[in-house]
C-alpha cells in the first residue's frame, strides 16, 4: 500500500481528501479499535501472516517491503500519519510492514469492517489514491534515473512543492528546506531501486552542484528546492 496523507500535504497533484477529513469519516468510526505501541524497527506483519486485522498509522512512519527469496529487498512504501495499511485480496498479506520511528497504530478486525458499509466506502476511497501513488513509484522505478531518483525522494519531503499544485518559490528569502531522514542508506536504496553505492555517489552530485548539504547523517538541507524538483523528471 501506499501513504495518503504525505500526498496531500506534499501538494502532489493527486486527488483525495484532506488529512482532517480522513480523520473524521476514516476508521475511527469504529469503536473496537486496539491501540498498539511499537518501538523503531519493530515488526507489525510479516507478509504470508494471516490477514485477519486492517490498520491505521496515527503517529510515527512505517514502511512496507518485500523479500525476495535471495534476501534482496524492495522497499514498497514509507507510511505516515493517516495511512490505512494491511489492506490484503487474499487471506495473507503480501509484504511486511515495520516502523522506522516510535509508532502508535490503531488495529480493526477485518470482519468488523466486511460488515459495514461506511467503512468500505472510506476503505475503497483510499486504496484508490493510493493506487495512484503507487502508479508514480512505477514510473520512479522503471523509468527515472538514479538521480532523477534520488531527487523525488527528497521532494517528496518538502510540503507543497513539487507535481501540479507546487506554492513555487517563496517571493523573498532563500528556497531552501531541511529534511529529517527517518530512513538509513540502504533503506532508501532499497526504496529507490538503486544500490547503496548509487545513493551515496548521487548524493555526493547534489553536494558538489550546491543543491544539498549533509548536515549530519539523518538530515540533508536543500539550498535550492526548485533546483531539485527540476532534477525529478516530472518538468
Amino acid at each position: 500500500m501506499a501513504y495518503l496523507e504525505q500526498a496531500i500535504e506534499a501538494g502532489n497533484g493527486h486527488t483525495g481528501m484532506s488529512p482532517l477529513e480522513a480523520r473524521s469519516l476514516g476508521l475511527k468510526q469504529s469503536q473496537n479499535a486496539k491501540f498498539l505501541r511499537h518501538s523503531p524497527h519493530s515488526v507489525i506483519f510479516y507478509e504470508g501472516d494471516s490477514a485477519d486485522r486492517l490498520f491505521e498509522l496515527d503517529e510515527g512512519i512505517v514502511m512496507l517491503y518485500k523479500l525476495l527469496p535471495d534476501g534482496r529487498r524492495q522497499v514498497v512504501e514509507i507510511l505516515n500519519p493517516g495511512t490505512i495499511f494491511g489492506a490484503a485480496a487474499g487471506e495473507t498479506y503480501d509484504c511486511s510492514a515495520e516502523t522506522l520511528t516510535n509508532a502508535r497504530v490503531s488495529a480493526y478486525d477485518r470482519r468488523e469492517i466486511d460488515r459495514s458499509a461506511p467503512l468500505q466506502r472510506h476503505l475503497t476511497h483510499c486504496l484508490m489514491s493510493q493506487m495512484e501513488l503507487l502508479h508514480d513509484h512505477a514510473v520512479l522505478l522503471g523509468r527515472k534515473s538514479a538521480i532523477e531518483r534520488v531527487s523525488s525522494f527528497l521532494m517528496r519531503m518538502v510540503p507543497q512543492r513539487g507535481g501540479e499544485a507546487c506554492a513555487g518559490p517563496p517571493e523573498t528569502g532563500t528556497d531552501s528546506h531541511n529534511v529529517v531522514l527517518t530512513m538509513t542508506r540502504q533503506e532508501i536504496a532499497d526504496y529507490l531501486g538503486l544500490t547503496i553505492e548509487t545513493v551515496s555517489r548521487v548524493i555526493s552530485e547534489l553536494k558538489r552542484r550546491g543543491l544539498i548539504k549533509v548536515e549530519r547523517q539523518d538530515q540533508i538541507h536543500i539550498s535550492r528546492v526548485c533546483g531539485i524538483c527540476q532534477l525529478t523528471g516530472i518538468h
